[in-house]
């Protein structure tokens, strides 16, 4: 019954930064958790990001440097913070949501519609 809406995806120069909001609809926001992958054509895809009440957040060993997962909770929202962007970010971005944190798609029962980020010159 979790809807999610992920949007704030388009064409960005390298070095510049990006932020993308997911918003959440159904049981209470802080009863599961929430997370990002990311999917370029012809890859599989990645993890990015997730965000839990238990283990509050982890990231992918090669972005955590870079992007930032956060919640307002008044907003009923969770957003990705991506800073100094390059040319291999490019791919549409997912919001997902589960029961517990995890870092395999799999796991997580909810998906938003993905949006597309494009980093070029």
């Amino acid at each position: 019954q979790v809807r999610l809406v992920e949007s704030g995806g388009g064409l960005v120069q390298p070095g510049g930064p990006l932020k993308l909001p997911c918003a959440a609809s159904g049981p209470p926001f802080t009863n599961y958790a929430m997370a990002w992958f990311r999917q370029a054509p012809g890859k599989e895809r990645e993890f990015v990001a997730t965000f839990s009440w238990s283990i509050t957040t982890y990231y992918a060993d090669s972005l955590k440097s870079r992007f930032t997962i956060s919640r307002d909770n008044a907003k009923n929202t969770v957003y990705l913070q991506m800073n100094s962007l390059k040319p291999e970010d490019t791919a549409v971005y997912y919001c997902a949501a589960g029961s517990k944190l995890a870092v395999v798609s799999g796991l997580y029962d909810y998906w938003g519609q993905g949006t597309q980020v494009t980093v070029s010159s």
